[in-house]
């Protein structure tokens, strides 16, 4: 029998592993471990699926089981949960849930793909019924039997991230009542309080309420306690973000590094030989600050995972490292972001100049022209691009692909100005909005080295 990759998790991180390594070594055997029901599905879509944009949950699934065994010859094994890692016998305990029997997995090479969870305060109540972790397809249709089976006319969003922002708009496009409960002083912890203040604002003018600088304290029956109050609540969703499934492997003896996810190198290989991680399990490494980070983005996880395979499969392949650039759309108005915020800044030990602009996402004389504004980081001294957040209307958040790549190209604002984007009027102002937060952020720059 020739070699054997074991890879446990059967979505984004693992499943790319495992094809790629199937396309560069066709002899390798190859055994993916699922607990759940599905493989190879857009999480990101969830939101969208439970407001009724996208009509069967089937939908959002990128390769079933059957494409995987069939298309690339990979033995899906559903509902086979990975209990214990055995590093020394170099096999993994399985529970198979639908025959109720627990068998042992050998392996040469193991990839770990498990993913992440949704983070859940510490407070009474949490793991109840009422409360839903929006993270996988299983997470999914709980929560749309839950919509289904009831009124759902009052829903709860505990945390102001990303999906948590995006379930309040999906559950008010279901005609819900729908409250937002942030802890810190604004929405969105990764854009700066500025900015997160004007996506609280685009929310409210679509009916969502959101309340900021409250603390959950607990759930009870039909009801959120908080700080400020109670909230009755048909449904609560999170929204707080996520954390690694990386208990498996410490138990095992694997390293963990930056937020508690498995530590890698640039290969995508753990500490211990034979033994890989890629996606939201794993640490990444922050090209702008050159520290670890932790970074759960789907992007990141299919690039962190097409590396691990080549070299899973013998070759030779490197994952350079992350700018942390990230949107979405919360109701009808974008959201991008890239590089440092004010406060990562701070935290890194960077001097900078924090500039802001307004400006439109199309020639400001067009009809249809919208609003937006681009908030730009620069280092003081070198004038090095640091980071940039953008708020605004329809064609407002894809620019933010701009900066990211001067971000990876470690440029500096003045050296962004000369960029030649392209310029129509249907498309951008003659001077494209990144482009106008860069001279502004250059000019800046020259005038503290005349007061220097």
């Amino acid at each position: 029998m020739g070699e054997r990759l074991v890879v446990i998790g059967g979505d984004a991180g693992g499943m790319t592993a495992a094809t790629q390594a199937r396309r560069l070594r066709p002899e390798l055997d190859i055994v993916a471990l699922e607990k759940g029901d599905w493989t190879s599905y857009s999480a990101c879509g969830i939101p969208y699926l439970v407001a009724g944009s996208i009509g069967r949950l089937e939908q959002l699934v990128v390769r079933t089981p059957q494409d995987l065994r069939d298309g690339h010859r990979i033995d899906v094994r559903l509902r086979h949960e990975a209990i214990t890692v055995d590093l020394d016998r170099r096999s993994v305990e399985v529970r198979d849930h639908d025959h109720g029997r627990t068998v042992r997995v050998p392996f040469d090479h193991l990839m770990f793909g498990t993913g992440a969870r949704p983070r859940r305060p510490d407070v009474p109540g949490i793991d109840s019924d009422l409360v839903h972790g929006v993270q996988t397809l299983g997470d999914a249709a709980h929560l749309l039997e839950h919509a289904q089976a009831t009124d759902c006319s009052r829903v709860v969003v505990v945390g102001g991230g990303y999906i948590g922002l995006e379930m309040a708009e999906a559950f008010t496009e279901r005609g819900a009542s729908v409250t937002v409960v942030e802890q810190s002083p604004e929405v969105m912890r990764t854009l700066d309080p500025d900015m997160g203040a004007l996506v609280r604002s685009a929310m409210e003018r679509h009916k969502v309420e959101v309340r900021v600088g409250v603390a959950v304290t607990g759930v009870g029956d039909g009801v959120v306690h908080t700080a400020a109050g109670d909230l009755e609540a048909d449904l609560v969703v999170l929204g707080l973000g996520v954390q690694p499934n990386s208990e498996l492997a410490a138990d095992a003896g694997l390293e963990l590094g930056a937020g508690g996810a498995i530590s890698v190198n640039r290969r995508q290989a753990t500490s211990v030989e034979g033994v890989w991680a890629a996606g939201d399990c794993s640490e990444s490494y922050h090209l702008v600050t050159t520290r670890k980070v932790y970074m759960a983005l789907g992007t990141v996880a299919n690039k962190q995972a097409r590396v691990a395979g080549t070299n899973i499969a013998g070759g030779y392949a490197t994952f350079p490292g992350v700018v942390g650039t990230a949107a979405t759309r919360i109701c009808d108005t974008e959201v991008a972001r890239t590089g440092l915020t004010e406060l990562e800044a701070t935290r890194d030990g960077f001097g900078y100049h924090a500039v802001t602009i307004e400006s439109t996402t199309k020639a400001g004389y067009l009809d249809d022209a919208k609003a937006m504004t681009v908030k730009m980081l620069v280092e003081r001294n070198s004038g090095r691009l640091l980071g940039a957040q953008i708020v605004g209307r329809e064609g407002a958040g894809k620019r933010i692909d701009v900066v990211a790549t001067a971000l990876h190209n470690a440029m500096t604002a003045e050296e962004m100005t000369h960029l030649d984007l392209s310029y129509a009027p249907p498309f951008s102002p003659v001077w494209d909005p990144v482009l106008v937060a860069a001279r502004k952020a250059a000019q800046v720059m020259a005038e503290a080295d005349e007061i220097r």
